[in-house]
Order: C-alpha cells, then structure tokens, then sequence
C-alpha cells in the first residue's frame, strides 16, 4: 500500500501526511466503505477517479475533485452518508478526508493539489488502518 503526503500548494496546508492511494480497481471500488473513520491526517486518494458515492457509508467525509493538472475543480465538504457528490468535468483524482478538512485548510476550488509517498517513520513502519485499502 502506496501512502501519501499531500498538501494544498496554493495555500501551504498539509491536507494528511498518511493518505491512501488507491489506484486499483477493486480499492476504488470499495474506497473508504466498512472502514473507520479516517482520524485527522488521514484519508485516500483515488485515482482514476471522477465522482464518488456515499451509498453504504457510516460517516461524513470531506471530497475534493482534481482534475490531471491536481488543480480542484469541485469541493464537497461534509459529504453525508447516502448522499453522492455527481461527477465534476474533467475531474481525473478524487481526495477524500476526514470531515472538516477542507474548511481547516482553506482548501477550494482553483487550488493546486500535490502529494509524494510518505516516509517510513522511526519505527521502518508506514501503518495506518486504512493501510488494507489496495
């Protein structure tokens, strides 16, 4: 499981320093359902991905939509369970943390998005529980 750092470039803010990247089919397909909540620092990155849905989730997340530029062209904060955020044009990578997220970090459309693969910590580990997501 590939972890990421990402931050919002555009306003200097780490969005997680322990982002999943799911970029096979069956981990975008299950995303973030039957999993904790993701805690502060936390999240997944998506990719391909142009929408997601909330059908079956027990919690709110923040979404944000990237186009291939990593330039956010739609944000949705607070997505609640059962609801779906519609697909946003041109939209290429779907980042999704924990609720409040966004608002925290100033994070809107326009933004330009960044990330690198974290760095194993003190311990040679790069855990997170959303580490089974590939």
């Amino acid at each position: 499981m590939t972890l990421l750092t990402v931050v919002n470039a555009s306003r200097g803010a780490v969005l997680g320093s322990r982002i999943a990247l799911a970029d096979r089919w069956l981990a975008r397909l299950r995303g973030l359902l039957g999993r904790p909540e993701p805690a502060a620092g936390e999240g997944l990155l998506l990719a391909p991905c142009g929408s997601v849905h909330m059908l079956g989730m027990r919690y709110a997340i923040d979404v944000a939509l990237l186009g291939p530029d990593r330039l956010v062209v739609s944000v949705h904060p607070k997505l609640r369970p059962g609801w779906h955020a519609a697909a946003s044009r041109g939209a290429r990578y779907a980042l999704e943390l924990p609720a409040g997220t966004l608002a925290a970090t100033g994070t809107v459309t326009g933004d330009r998005i960044d990330w690198q693969e974290t760095s194993a910590g003190p311990d040679g580990r790069r855990g997170s529980h959303l580490e089974a997501v590939s």
